[in-house]
């Protein structure tokens, strides 16, 4: 019984040294694979990076120069790049010129094409922005598109499928028809 006990203990230390150890205070990088941390492990902190750099989990400030911040997981923090890619969750400040996000987003993407597969809480401000999901909040650019809107949508072309606040811009439409559904200048529902 003590071998078991002792043996069970030992895993315990062991899966948890793995799991602090994958998360890592600074990356650096040139393009993947080759930077200081592999892509299985997690940064919390600082990641910089000049082409692409990929990790796991991302918690702090990511900056690439010329290219492209990738994480597989969630992301909490600031990323800045040409390109942000979250295949999990994000929270914080996407910026740049395409942000795209695969799960939950709350907080601000500023780009030329901002992209969300999930829900959203925040703001949108881009040429295009483009939520597949829910979006409570603000959108702001020359085409705003999201599955389900509760809140704002300002800009030259905005697009629902399901309205619960107001559109203003040169053409408005609400798939919901409530009370219209195209206008011009202004749409709202409630």
């Amino acid at each position: 019984m003590w071998k078991r006990l002792v043996l069970a203990l030992v895993a315990v230390m062991v899966i948890v040294g793995v799991a602090v150890a994958a998360e890592k205070p600074l990356q650096l990088s040139l393009f993947n694979p080759y930077q200081m941390v592999p892509e299985s492990d997690s940064i919390k902190g600082v990641r910089l990076d000049l082409f692409y750099t990929a990790n796991t989990d991302m918690t702090g400030f990511s900056l690439s120069f010329l290219g492209v911040n990738r994480s597989t997981g969630n992301v909490q923090g600031v990323e800045w790049g040409l390109g942000n890619w979250a295949e999990g969750d994000m929270y914080g400040w996407q910026g740049g010129w395409v942000n795209y996000t695969a799960g939950r987003f709350v907080g601000l993407q500023s780009g030329l094409l901002n992209l969300t597969k999930g829900r959203s809480t925040g703001v949108d401000l881009g040429c295009v922005n483009y939520n597949e999901g829910s979006f409570k909040g603000v959108q702001f650019g020359f085409f705003n598109y999201s599955a389900e809107m509760h809140g704002l949508q300002l800009g030259l072309v905005n697009y629902t499928k399901d309205l619960d606040g107001v559109q203003i811009g040169l053409g408005n439409y609400n798939g919901n028809k409530r009370p219209l559904e195209i206008m011009i200048i202004v749409n709202w529902s409630f």
